[in-house]
């Protein structure tokens, strides 16, 4: 429902803007003045004004007429939380912070690895798994920008335990360079943060030859983690700590392709949009984490793996839609997290001691919540791993 929001809303902005194109394209037509710049910006705040009551309106009255078991009425409860910051089951919300979500954990004996944690949320999550004494590794593609980063946390943090790797995502050789050069370290590896990743891109295929946004997103990260199972495997044997797994996905996994997945296009520019490849990722994302779960359950192993929709939030991440991003701040305002609350779901589920043996959900808001019909499919699930092996064993080969 969020997200159709947003694509409402997107659609109401390019009526008015379509709107607002034609009547000055039939005025330049008849050969008249232009509109004073100071009378169009009032039309504007008058629209943006409109479309913000129209959308208060929609939700109360959705929320009045849902029937009290209905997903609206769930949906409608979610926005609720999110706009006014109420805590769900977990004595947390929508306001919570990274650093409130995390007080009083020692994290000492644990040894992370971010994905994309040079900037955003992935900086943020690096900061405070640092604060909270973990031993951080930022895996980046912009090594510069990851050291930016790491000196930005050790400004704050002289004592924290920061090492930066070089990982490319969307090249599968770059994601193996990057398995070698950590398993040389030595080191344990309890939790694993799927963090990177790229939004709204035109198409573009990957040197893998694999559309950008599922290369990113998905694939790379799957076979990351693959690669990394039998060190947390060894590390959660040795020190008897679980390890945990979190796959950053998004509610955007709603607006996806007419079958969820396209397996038999998923290199195709004809049908292609930026949008619904986004949501296809992010889709693919939440199955990965579910069908990984499912598997170390009968593999009887003391790792959990979920996925969090980590909210709203304007990163470098949507440097591909900046300006619409910006509109659709302008109109929905009061469902945007900044980014300490952005990051505050990924260090919940990562550390939290309530979450422990939880293991197969998608997190919104520091609380469990249930995601699409396609994401809860078990059987799309196993094709999507079943493909992604395929895929990554075909390139490998190549």
């Amino acid at each position: 429902m969020l997200f159709s929001l947003y694509l409402s809303l997107y659609h109401i902005m390019n009526v008015l803007n379509g709107a607002e194109l034609q009547k000055k394209d039939r005025r330049t037509k008849k050969g008249s003045r232009s509109q004073p710049p100071a009378r169009h910006a009032l039309a504007v705040a008058r629209r943006a004004l409109a479309t913000r009551c129209f959308v208060v309106v929609a939700l109360v009255v959705a929320i009045a007429s849902a029937s009290p078991s209905s997903p609206a009425a769930s949906y409608s409860k979610g926005i609720i939380s999110l706009v006014t910051g109420k805590v769900g089951a977990s004595g947390f919300g929508s306001a919570s912070t990274a650093e409130h979500v995390t007080e009083g954990i020692d994290a000492s004996n644990l040894t992370v690895i971010i994905t994309g944690g040079a900037s955003g949320i992935g900086l943020e999550t690096a900061r405070v798994l640092a604060l909270r004494k973990a031993h951080v590794i930022i895996a980046a593609r912009n090594t510069v920008s990851a050291e930016e980063a790491r000196q930005h946390i050790l400004e704050e943090n002289p004592s924290a335990k920061v090492d930066i790797l070089k990982l490319d995502l969307c090249s599968l050789k770059s994601v193996r360079s990057f398995v070698d050069n950590f398993i040389a370290l030595d080191l344990p590896l309890n939790i694993l943060i799927n963090n990177a990743g790229v939004m709204f891109c035109p198409f573009d295929l990957s040197e893998d030859g694999i559309e950008m946004q599922f290369a990113t997103n998905h694939l790379g990260h799957f076979l990351l983690t693959n690669l990394l199972l039998d060190k947390m495997k060894q590390t959660a044997k040795a020190s008897g700590i679980e390890g945990r797994i979190i796959n950053l996905s998004s509610i955007a996994h709603n607006f996806t392709y007419r079958k969820g997945i396209r397996f038999d296009k998923i290199n195709d520019r004809k049908g292609y949009t930026n949008k619904r490849a986004y949501g296809q990722s992010k889709l693919a994302n939440i199955l990965h984490t579910n069908e990984l779960s499912r598997r170390l359950q009968e593999q009887g192993v003391n790792i959990t793996a979920n996925s969090v929709h980590p909210g709203v939030i304007m990163t470098p991440l949507m440097r591909h839609s900046s300006y619409l991003m910006h509109c659709l701040k302008l109109f929905t305002f009061y469902i945007w997290k900044n980014v300490p609350q952005g990051a505050a779901t990924t260090c919940y589920v990562a550390l939290h001691p309530s979450v422990k043996g939880v293991t197969g959900k998608y997190f919104v808001d520091c609380n469990e919540f249930k995601p699409s019909s396609f994401a809860s499919n078990q059987l799309l699930g196993k094709k999507l791993w079943d493909f992604s092996n395929k895929l990554v064993s075909s390139i490998s080969k190549a």
